[in-house]
């Protein structure tokens, strides 16, 4: 999962991703109200934490561009402020959450796990496709009932997948889900179809069916056909 930490407190920012990165997360930063604008509208992320107070910007400002930049990401907002009219035109304004600092670490995590749930996993813990699961708590994958061996990159990108079953991902979109905004500069995306032909590998060893299908040109679709 991708997060975009809009935060100022450079302290706290490094905090949070030292934290939430061993959990699995892939934590991009901004540290002003323009270069959250710049990441925005450049790239897409799975959950936004948002704080209301930034230099250049109202963090509430923020939030129409979220809505049409990255319409299926997940929005908490975090504020030092404890105002209850930033916290309800914040939730008008379309965020799904909002909590207030200080907070503890691990209340954070919570909500941003249930918030991934709730936007990305239909309110799940655990994705179903066929004799595919995946938990998405334990970061553990199933193939008709056995455990399958994937490295974090090959778990991130077959749940990419899976997420996105039945549309067309490109190599770059991959990449910058799971490598980071910067892979964005790569020279070219090769490496992608290395980690792929592993996967593919790995599902069809435990009798699981390929649906990592290419789209020559373009990239990969996840589907049954």
């Amino acid at each position: 999962m991708k997060i975009l930490i809009i935060e100022d407190e450079k302290e706290l920012v490094k905090v949070i991703k030292k934290f939430l990165e061993p959990e699995g997360f892939l934590c991009e930063t901004a540290s002003s109200y323009f270069e959250a604008e710049d990441s925005l509208s450049s790239y897409n992320y799975d959950i936004i934490i948002l704080d209301l107070t930034l230099p250049g910007g109202n963090g509430l400002d923020l939030i129409n561009l979220i809505k049409n930049t990255n319409k299926k990401a997940g929005l908490l907002i975090v504020s030092a402020k404890n105002s209850l009219d930033d916290k309800i035109r914040g939730l008008d304004m379309g965020a799904d959450d909002y909590i207030t600092k200080p907070f503890h670490l691990a209340e954070l995590n919570s909500r941003i796990k249930s918030l991934a749930r709730r936007r990305h996993f239909d309110g799940a813990n655990e994705l179903i496709f066929n004799e595919i699961k995946i938990n998405t708590d334990s970061n553990e994958v199933f193939i008709n009932g056995n455990i399958l061996d994937l490295t974090r990159k090959e778990y991130e990108i077959l749940l990419y997948f899976i997420v996105n079953r039945n549309k067309v991902i490109t190599r770059e979109s991959i990449a910058e889900h799971v490598w980071g905004d910067n892979i964005s500069y790569a020279d070219n995306f090769d490496f992608i179809y290395s980690h792929i032909k592993n996967i593919r590998k790995k599902i069809e060893l435990k009798n699981g069916r390929n649906y990592l299908h290419n789209m020559y040109g373009i990239g990969y679709k996840f589907s049954e056909r």
